[in-house]
């Protein structure tokens, strides 16, 4: 028996009703694809710590990659709210899915569409946006994950070229990207980003190993040691953090919605279980512990769909601050690993299986919680907003 019931889709608010019909038909798409391509193969890949062969291309055939890109540098030119219900249904499969697709989305496509030159736009937007390039998001260093503005990474005007010196840590899809767009300090100390490709000596992207979170994907290291850089391959729309930052609010959006999908997978298979299994001579649905933990589950859903979908029209009208989206990003992944922890106690042991996904979205949830800005970082987002003064 099947423990996916993925089109038990939890809507107790009526929150359908406000969705067009093109939000709910891409949904619906994206839905049948991971239950077709993504389930019968996500356990053996996070148990055997291997990435899904051909994913990102399948990701570029269903419209996942830069969904919101123009039409004519090959994305589908859709709305905030279609990107943040795709990454929902991805990470309903896995969270290493959807951070495949949000990496290259919003960390590798959004600033080379928001700050690349016309040039830079057709080289690599239609490659990205099919899956045909792979790419990857060097900010985070060994010594600064919160503290972006310490980076170490620098560059120098050579005359013809840019000399790159550097390590980014923690970076999906690094072993298998075909671009790296790397932030980095000019000699004024200034933050400015480049488009680094494979091949360019000097560029190396250790794969990092051992990991107990995100196994069905990619994680390593960009370390670069006097790479030469065309010039063409700086990023001329933005200087200072304001590029990085504004890729990770876009990241950070995706991750609102996709939690909901991993907390929806848990919340599903926990119904069901409960009104399956039976001891003391009844479902153990009818026992008011069990009933309490769905009911919970439900109603933060519920409330994390409707934080989303107002963030999603908010974000169309060009109006959402990036503390609200990290209030967003905060509450949501909080909500989803605490679903994930407390449904695999309503299967008892059976929860530790790999037949079901409660372990696996708890594990991936745990480098969710932290990347992208850690739990407590969006609290003090949020405390500064408030409040007008500084905390970090």
């Amino acid at each position: 028996m099947s423990y996916y019931p993925l089109t038990s889709i939890p809507d107790y608010y009526g929150i359908d009703a406000l969705l067009t019909e093109e939000h709910k038909l891409i949904r619906q798409s994206v839905r049948d694809w991971v239950e077709s391509f993504v389930m019968p193969q996500i356990d053996q890949a996070a148990q055997n710590h291997t990435d899904i062969p051909g994913l990102m291309k399948e990701l570029g055939k269903i419209g996942a990659l830069g969904p919101y890109i123009p039409v004519e540098y090959g994305g589908s030119g859709l709305d905030q709210i279609s990107y943040g219900l795709i990454m929902q249904e991805l990470e309903r499969g896995d969270s290493a899915v959807r951070s495949a697709a949000s990496v290259q989305s919003s960390l590798v496509m959004f600033p080379i569409n928001e700050f690349g030159s016309e040039e830079q736009k057709k080289k690599y937007l239609p490659q990205l946006a099919a899956g045909e390039m792979i790419g990857s998001f060097g900010l985070t260093e060994p010594n600064h994950g919160s503290d972006p503005s310490s980076m170490e990474t620098y560059f120098k005007d050579m005359g013809d070229h840019y000399l790159l010196n550097g390590a980014k840590m923690w970076i999906t899809n690094s072993p298998v990207c075909d671009i790296a767009v790397v932030w980095g300090k000019n000699e004024e100390g200034k933050v400015q980003g480049l488009i680094v490709e494979r091949g360019m000596e000097g560029f190396t992207t250790p794969e990092t190993h051992n990991k107990w979170s995100l196994r069905a994907s990619k994680t390593g290291e960009l370390v670069f040691n006097d790479v030469k850089v065309p010039k063409e391959n700086l990023l001329p729309g933005v200087t200072g953090l304001k590029g990085p930052l504004s890729c990770l609010n876009s990241a950070r959006y995706g991750i609102s919605w996709g939690v909901i999908g991993a907390a929806i997978d848990c919340y599903c298979t926990a119904v069901q279980y409960s009104k399956e299994r039976r001891q003391f001579g009844k479902p153990i649905g009818s026992f008011q512990l069990q009933q309490k933990k769905l009911a919970e589950f439900l109603t933060e859903i519920t409330k994390a769909q409707l934080l989303c979908l107002q963030l999603g029209h908010l974000k169309n009208d060009h109006k959402a601050s990036p503390a609200q989206i990290s209030m967003a990003k905060r509450n949501n992944v909080k909500m989803a690993i605490d679903i994930a922890r407390e449904s695999r106690q309503i299967l008892g042991g059976m929860g530790i299986m790999g037949e079901f996904p409660m372990m696996r979205h708890a594990a991936n949830l745990e480098s969710v919680i932290t990347y992208e800005g850690t739990h407590d970082v969006h609290l003090l987002i949020t405390g500064l907003d408030i409040t007008g003064i500084n905390a970090f």
